[in-house]
């Protein structure tokens, strides 16, 4: 018996996903667990895999169909099953014609009942499993259904708005008149006209992740009060502490000493001093967080996602970098689920890894504020009476000034600054 492939449940608030690609074709075997396709939300690409093992018999939704949660996008059958499957249409449809030729009014009819189910088919081929359900139960015609889900597909609320009318059904005129009126809803959701391309390029659609960053990115600069201050930091002492104990630090602990450790510590000193930067603005009231969950911003191929430290402030600095190097692996494997990514109180971004000298971060809603670290550069610099080359960092803080006061960014950087500077206050909380 067939075993449908059914995309699970994939987090909360999130009801489709694209298919981003079949890792297998029709007619491939396939193990129990093995992976099947990639599904796409707007918040992480992550892996469907086989609920059993046998033979890959159907794929109902190709990739870049849009799928909701629950919805069959394919079966997994035997070999036998799998090959039977494709022969039964084929062989057994042309011959019946031929024979019954003979009777000229009979072969009219059964040539053209064929051709009607084929055309529906073909119809409700962008369907989602749901709707072409109810389509089919109520023998609807989708065409008649003015459609507005993305680039005017059907949904199911289109379905049953469509049900609700009794007249609607009933005569045909009708429909076209309100369908004008609909049409022209999904349009003003596309920026731009698509224009004409020249030779050397080439169009791509974004993929759900990509928008989606781009969505809160806007919402961020259209709802806060977005500034940004800025401060350095002489990172000579944290280089020579991280130097002298690196080796040892990575025996000891199966981990290697990086700069996040440092930082995440060091921000959290200063969230704890200055609690608006880790509190976010609900309606008219602020909420405070008594907890530190720090993200921790990663660069993929698929787009920038921020991964959460949770409950960093009770972690030791070994424990920060060895979750800060398990997560940043799995979001390049695309291996994050969608907990990791939700819950955070404050960013850090590293724009220095990419040689970043200077930049002005985009808070990442609802967070009140997230700090940019930047490239470490050899530069001149006055110290007690002399010029010293020291490995400077610019640091930017980017703040709601809605429930940070200037003040407040100010003494967070400095308090950042005097830790990193001084990294014996990290062990004493200073």
């Amino acid at each position: 018996m067939p075993t449908p492939v059914v995309v699970p449940g994939l987090g909360e608030s999130v009801t489709e996903a694209t298919v981003a690609k079949w890792m297998k074709n029709v007619g491939d075997s396939v193990k129990a667990d093995e992976p099947l396709a990639e599904l796409e939300t707007d918040k992480v690409t992550q892996e469907l895999y086989a609920p059993t093992a046998g033979t890959l018999g159907e794929i109902t939704a190709p990739a870049g169909s849009v799928v909701a949660i629950g919805a069959v996008i394919g079966q997994i059958v035997d070999g036998a099953g799998a090959a039977a499957a494709p022969a039964k249409p084929v062989p057994e449809a042309p011959p019946k014609p031929a024979p019954a030729a003979q009777a000229a009014p009979q072969t009219p009819p059964q040539q053209a009942a064929p051709a009607a189910p084929a055309a529906k088919t073909a119809a409700e081929e962008t369907l989602s499993p749901a709707v072409r359900k109810m389509v089919s139960e109520h023998n609807l015609d989708p065409s008649a259904i003015a459609g507005t889900g993305k680039d005017g597909r059907l949904t199911k609320g289109d379905v049953t708005a469509h049900l609700a009318k009794p007249a609607a059904p009933q005569i045909s005129p009708a429909p076209p008149a309100p369908q004008p009126a609909t049409r022209p809803a999904p349009q003003p959701e596309v920026p731009h006209v698509p224009r004409a391309l020249a030779p050397s390029e080439e169009r791509v659609p974004m993929t759900r992740l990509r928008r989606r960053i781009a969505e809160r990115l806007k919402q961020a600069q259209n709802t806060a009060a977005m500034l940004t201050t800025f401060n350095e930091v002489d990172m000579g002492a944290v280089m020579a502490l991280r130097e002298q104990y690196k080796e040892s630090f990575e025996k000891r602990h199966k981990v290697k000493l990086g700069f996040m450790g440092f930082f995440v510590k060091a921000c959290i000193q200063a969230l704890k001093e200055i609690p608006a930067v880790n509190g976010e603005i609900d309606g008219n009231d602020i909420i405070y967080k008594n907890h530190y969950d720090i993200g921790v911003a990663v660069g993929t191929e698929q787009g920038l996602v921020v991964p959460v430290v949770r409950d960093a402030d009770k972690m030791s600095l070994p424990q920060i970098e060895a979750k800060i190097g398990e997560l940043g692996k799995r979001a390049r494997d695309g291996k994050l689920a969608i907990e990791d990514l939700q819950g955070g109180t404050f960013t850090i971004s590293n724009g220095g890894v990419y040689g970043s000298l200077m930049s002005t971060p985009i808070l990442n809603p609802p967070q009140s504020g997230i700090l940019g670290m930047h490239k470490i550069q050899q530069r001149p610099m006055a110290v007690d009476g002399k010029v010293e080359i020291r490995p400077m960092m610019y640091l930017a803080l980017s703040y709601d000034h809605r429930i940070i006061d200037g003040r407040e960014a100010v003494t967070f950087l400095v308090r950042i600054k005097e830790c990193l500077e001084d990294p014996q206050r990290l062990i004493l909380e200073l």
